[in-house]
């Protein structure tokens, strides 16, 4: 038999500094982009949107749940000041996003610029391995570990702290030694390796945001709202640098998925916002609904009811009214699998084919009169 193939050594990647980087998007730019009123929105589009404004300020009313699942290209867009109003005026309450929507949210909110040549840079091995997008996000999340905290608080405390303090090995080898049991051990042998192979210093890490404003995850913070990420393993450039830590990752992501299960259990006559995320919106939408449907059984609670999903994207809907139920298989619509998976959840869905910026700005105005 021959010998089973040993793991590549990720901790020898080279990294390169941000400033080196060809960025293919600036904040300014995307902002400017935002808010461009080229893209026309069809009276189909506006028919759903007056739809959603309604049933909004219904669920606000009843104190119901107001979730927003949104992909990269929502921040990609310019979209950030769009959401960051929804957020101060109470229309949402609760955020969440894949790993990709959190990195391009920070890279702007320490640099200013963002995005990269995919085809060019895997070329060159060059492709996500810029050294303070990867340092600096594993910094949060590991920090914010100590705090039992999820990924979105970790890196939105980041941003608006401008970095971290980190206890010192000696406390936390303390920590480990006299309470081996504690639910927090994890975290802090996570924090100690890492300090120890990447030499991090105790104390306070300053790392400044030149455009904290703009950001999604810091404006969450600012407003206690919650907000979570559902990232995977090997999907982000932060798995592109030596400090990559499934575990740390993990962990976060473990703790936001509860916390995204919380809205859930509150959706009873609310609304889902599912904007430009084909894959990780359904997917975890449908596994959450069921563990709070598991919960609430046994408790003797009825299931989750009454709510309404709007489901945001470009890919031609076919001309099917999902409010009637599923197509026949010899519709194409029968194939947008997320159409179909958010469709399987209960309440009412509403596929609305429209440019998410186009959307949600048309949204945030008819909201805010």
């Amino acid at each position: 038999m021959k010998d089973f193939p040993t793991p590549l050594d990720l901790k020898k990647i080279k990294t390169y500094p941000l400033s080196q980087r060809r960025n293919l998007s600036t904040l300014e730019e995307l902002l400017e982009f935002s808010q461009s009123e080229s893209a026309p929105c069809s009276e189909a589009s506006m028919e759903h949107i007056r739809n959603a404004v309604a049933k909004i300020i219904s669920a606000r009313k009843r104190n119901a749940s107001v979730m927003l699942i949104y992909g990269a290209h929502l921040v990609k867009n310019g979209l950030l000041e769009v959401v960051n109003s929804l957020i101060e005026h109470g229309w949402v309450t609760h955020l969440a996003t894949n790993g990709a929507g959190t990195i391009h949210d920070w890279e702007l909110a320490f640099q200013g610029r963002t995005a990269e040549s995919v085809r060019d840079n895997v070329a060159t091995g060059t492709f996500g391995t810029w050294d303070e997008t990867g340092r600096n996000i594993h910094l949060a999340l590991l920090a914010g570990a100590l705090r039992g905290e999820g990924y979105g608080r970790s890196l939105g405390r980041f941003i608006v702290e401008d970095g971290v303090t980190l206890p010192t090995t000696d406390e936390l080898k303390k920590l480990l030694s006299t309470e081996p049991a504690h639910p927090l051990t994890p975290a802090r042998a996570e924090l100690l390796q890492a300090m120890t192979v990447h030499q991090l210093p105790s104390g306070r890490i300053e790392v400044k945001h030149r455009h904290p404003a703009t950001s999604i995850l810091a404006q969450a913070f600012r407003h206690n709202l919650p907000f979570t990420v559902h990232p995977g393993i090997g999907y982000d450039i932060i798995s592109n640098h030596p400090m990559f830590n499934g575990a740390a990752i993990g962990r976060a992501a473990t703790i936001d998925f509860a916390l995204f299960g919380r809205a859930v259990d509150g959706l009873d006559d609310g609304v889902v916002l599912s904007v430009g995320s084909a894959i990780m919106a359904p997917q975890v939408f449908e596994k959450s609904l069921s563990c709070v449907n598991n919960l609430r059984l046994q408790s003797g609670r009825k299931v989750v009811s009454g709510h309404t999903l709007f489901v945001v994207d470009l890919q031609d809907g076919g001309n099917w009214d999902w409010r009637q139920g599923e197509p026949p298989k010899d519709n194409p619509a029968y194939y947008l699998r997320f159409c179909k998976s958010f469709a399987r959840m209960g309440g009412t869905m509403n596929y609305v084919e429209c440019d998410n910026v186009v959307f949600l700005r048309n949204l945030l105005k008819a909201l805010t009169p």
